[in-house]
């Protein structure tokens, strides 16, 4: 009987690495062997990156940056190549209690906002002057910089009643002296926080300002009331002396009429004697008078001089 604990031909014990076959040549397993773990050894090490969109990889080569990634699949060689990658994305930083003064000398608290990015173009630039950290490296000083010279350009109260000029006036600095690859899309002055006792004094005078405006408005409606009647007795002592113009004039054609009628008639009497005469008999109606005044005449009777009845 064959012993059970005797290995069978062919067949390798438990926990003993594999073997070559053996007509394998001898001279070329230890380089297969030597390649097989320099293989394994190669994606161990991970020789591949992945950039995501909205990045960009910086490429370095022994700690010597020369390349830009764009985002997928990328190689590096393991050991002695590495990549930093770099949001092109838009990003938004808040800056609290910015401690400023104004020309007058008011001490401020500020919370302003950030929105800025990075062209990818120019990663390469950026991470070679400011390294990965650029924000902290050349952001943050520009911002803090700037903001507090345009902010001490203004007097609190035009901070106050102008906040939209200081705002766009600070965002035009602040590009003006962003280094070039780093875009700013926008600066926000969220919130502007004055001394307790100055904002008292603001109110105070914005609350008297607007007393003043109010008078101000008042009188110019009293003025512009009484211009209006001014205007209107104006009008009706116009209209007046219109209507008794015309009236006079009315007076004055009327008489200038009656005038000339009664001229004409006297002409017509003047160049006819008997036109009274004859105008009477045309209207009389036949009757005589039933009685007489006293060395009156009979009406319409003519006695010629010299006759006899």
């Amino acid at each position: 009987m064959a012993n059970i604990f005797t290995p069978r031909p062919g067949n390798a014990t438990r926990g003993t690495s594999p073997q070559l076959p053996s007509s394998f040549p001898s001279g070329l397993r230890t380089p297969l062997i030597i390649l097989g773990l320099a293989v394994v050894a190669f994606f161990l090490l991970n020789p591949f990156r992945i950039v995501d969109e909205g990045e960009v990889g910086v490429k370095r080569w022994l700690g010597d940056a020369y390349a830009v990634l764009p985002p997928g699949l990328n190689f590096v060689v393991p050991l002695v190549e590495d990549v930093t990658v770099f949001s092109t994305r838009r990003q938004i930083w808040k800056y609290h209690k910015v401690n400023t003064y104004s020309k007058d000398i008011q001490a401020a608290d500020n919370l302003l906002s950030v929105n800025y990015r990075i062209d990818p173009n120019k990663a390469l630039a950026i991470y070679g002057n400011y390294g990965p950290n650029y924000r902290e490296t050349i952001i943050d000083p520009v911002i803090y910089q700037r903001f507090k010279e345009i902010f001490g350009k203004y007097d609190a109260r035009e901070i106050v009643n102008q906040r939209e000029r200081l705002g766009n006036e600070v965002l035009a600095n602040i590009r003006q002296h962003m280094p070039d690859g780093i875009i700013i899309d926008g600066v926000q002055i969220e919130n502007i926080d004055f001394s307790d006792e100055y904002e008292h004094a603001i109110e105070a005078a914005a609350q008297a300002e607007a007393a003043v405006r109010k008078a101000r408005q008042e009188l110019e409606q009293r003025k512009v009331d009484a211009e209006k009647l001014v205007v209107q007795a104006n009008a009706e002592a116009q209209a007046r002396v219109a209507q008794a113009t015309a009236e006079a004039n009315a007076i004055k054609l009327k008489g200038e009429a009656e005038a000339a009628a009664i001229q004409a008639r006297a002409n017509a009497l003047r160049e006819n004697p008997n036109l009274v005469t004859l105008t009477a008999t045309e209207k009389w109606d036949g009757k005589l008078p039933t009685t007489f005044v006293p060395g009156s005449a009979v009406p319409f009777v003519t006695v010629p001089r010299g006759s006899q009845q």
